[in-house]
């Protein structure tokens, strides 16, 4: 595939695979990934674990007070072939993945102050170019000037199922029910709030991969790429 190195913005509603999609994408290209959406879950996490979060609440103060004190980072994993996220050092990987993470994600991330944080992080990753970056308002705030937009979304039964499968494969005990609720949940608080809501970048292509399999997702993206760089 041709040389230019672009910026690959991928959005779209909680777990459609957009990080399984864009680490492939990354590994195609040989491209970074960067997982926002990991981004404010190490926030949350931190949050949880120093006692911003009580019972579900969410003080944003205290939030906004800690977020000094917290510095991101990605180290790629030759084990996973893919790239782990750390906080002040720490290796926060599986810790963000759980359920309690995911019911709070969203208060967190509607945060004006952690959301101006974690973009200007975002943007001085991206500026070496060559860059894959997932989330919510990627292609919309982060990065308005992408060359290759893509808005994911996919039934939010089917989305349930398999962050279902994901979480019990890990022993996480979850019923179906819970995760449903949570997706369906996190769908109205994304695209409602106050600050970068999820929505449609004008330019946006979109990819409904509910009933996709990842080889099909990654026929129709080389179908985008090489409209966009031209070969």
């Amino acid at each position: 595939m041709d040389n230019k190195r672009i910026i690959i913005a991928i959005d779209g509603h909680s777990s459609c695979g957009k990080s399984t999609f864009a680490k492939a994408i990354a590994a195609r290209l040989g491209y970074i990934f960067i997982d926002t959406g990991a981004m404010y879950r190490a926030v949350t996490l931190y949050a949880l674990e120093h006692g911003a979060i009580n019972s579900g609440i969410v003080d944003e103060s205290q939030v906004v007070a800690m977020l000094p004190q917290i510095e991101i980072d990605f180290r790629f994993n030759p084990q996973r072939g893919a790239s782990d996220i750390y906080v002040n050092g720490d290796l926060v990987e599986g810790k963000i993945r759980t359920i309690e993470v995911s019911n709070c994600v969203s208060a967190v991330s509607s945060i004006a102050e952690v959301r101006a944080k974690l973009v200007a992080m975002q943007q001085r990753m991206g500026e070496r170019r060559g860059v894959v970056m997932d989330g919510r308002d990627i292609g919309t705030v982060v990065f308005p000037e992408a060359e290759l937009k893509i808005y994911m979304t996919a039934d939010p039964m089917v989305r349930a199922e398999r962050r279902f499968k994901e979480l019990t494969a890990k022993g996480d005990k979850v019923t179906i029910e819970e995760i449903y609720e949570n997706v369906v949940s996190r769908d109205k608080a994304d695209m409602t709030r106050a600050i970068s809501p999820l929505r449609k970048a004008d330019d946006a292509i979109v990819l409904d991969n509910s009933h996709m399999s990842v080889e099909q997702q990654m026929e129709w993206f080389d179908e985008q790429y090489r409209r966009v760089v031209g070969c």
